[in-house]
């Protein structure tokens, strides 16, 4: 599924230790899965049409997402199996799994193996902060589209089931090709990845209620099969000011090494 983003390398920044991170680590190409915790919500603007999840996690507007059921994912998954296990991080695991896409309408869970690959995150039922996540993703991917943002499919929460469905991203993540593989990574590649990973942060920047993103790094940057870049890991996002005010974080959140200085020295 979409979201693979790779562990930090001995040649890549650590995380602060101001904020504490979902990063997924992928086993089998280096790649995970990250979308923190958060609680902000996408307000009307011309991509949204409303608040899309309150603040108790009560659903109320879901135009772009399919709701699957919790035994759909298993069985998608086929039963959440090791194998197939792309990575794992402190908010949870993802796994590579199979939805039949012949009727998008009803998207019913092929038998393992066949039909449209997607990776599916299935947060920890323990960790507080993975609910933050889950509803983050959902308030902000659910209502957002961009050819360079990584695309949520949908969703499931039963009980204390907390899962994402994201489209699957082939190539992993830009770290990954960066710190990890072994041979060279050509450098019209690298720009080509640039330019479209700043055409998603540059929409993002565009909206009629700005997100500010936070986490811009290449951990988040996704690549699918014609490595084409797609933001992911919204953990961190939030909404903008608005009406012209300017935003002084009450905590500063974000990556050293990655993070602008001055947001960190100043949390403005």
């Amino acid at each position: 599924m979409g979201l693979c983003n790779s562990s930090l390398s001995s040649s890549s920044p650590s995380k602060t230790g101001l904020q504490s991170h979902a990063s997924t680590n992928n086993h089998s190409n280096g790649t995970n899965n990250s979308v923190g915790g958060g609680s902000q919500f996408v307000e009307a603007s011309s991509e949204s049409s409303g608040v899309f999840m309150s603040d108790s996690g009560q659903v109320l507007e879901s135009p772009n997402l399919r709701v699957y059921s919790f035994l759909e994912l298993k069985t998608a998954t086929k039963g959440f199996k090791q194998d197939l296990m792309l990575g794992e991080g402190g908010f949870g695991k993802v796994y590579r799994g199979w939805i039949h896409a012949e009727r998008p309408e009803t998207l019913a869970p092929s038998k393992g193996g066949s039909g449209m690959t997607v990776a599916v995150k299935r947060l920890s039922s323990e960790s507080v902060q993975g609910f933050e996540e889950w509803r983050t993703a959902v308030n902000f991917l659910g209502v957002l589209s961009h050819p360079n943002l990584v695309t949520l499919l949908g969703y499931c929460r039963e009980d204390k089931e907390h899962l994402l469905v994201y489209e699957f991203m082939p190539k992993g993540s830009l770290e990954y090709h960066l710190f990890q593989r072994k041979e060279s990574f050509p450098w019209d590649l690298r720009i080509k990845i640039m330019i479209g990973a700043a055409r998603g942060l540059a929409y993002l920047h565009g909206l009629q209620r700005q997100v500010i993103y936070r986490d811009f790094k290449p951990s988040q940057i996704l690549l699918d099969s014609n490595y084409e870049a797609k933001i992911s890991g919204f953990g961190l996002a939030k909404l903008g000011p608005s009406q012209g005010n300017s935003h002084v974080s009450t905590r500063i959140m974000g990556t050293f090494g990655y993070a602008a200085p001055e947001y960190l020295a100043t949390g403005t």
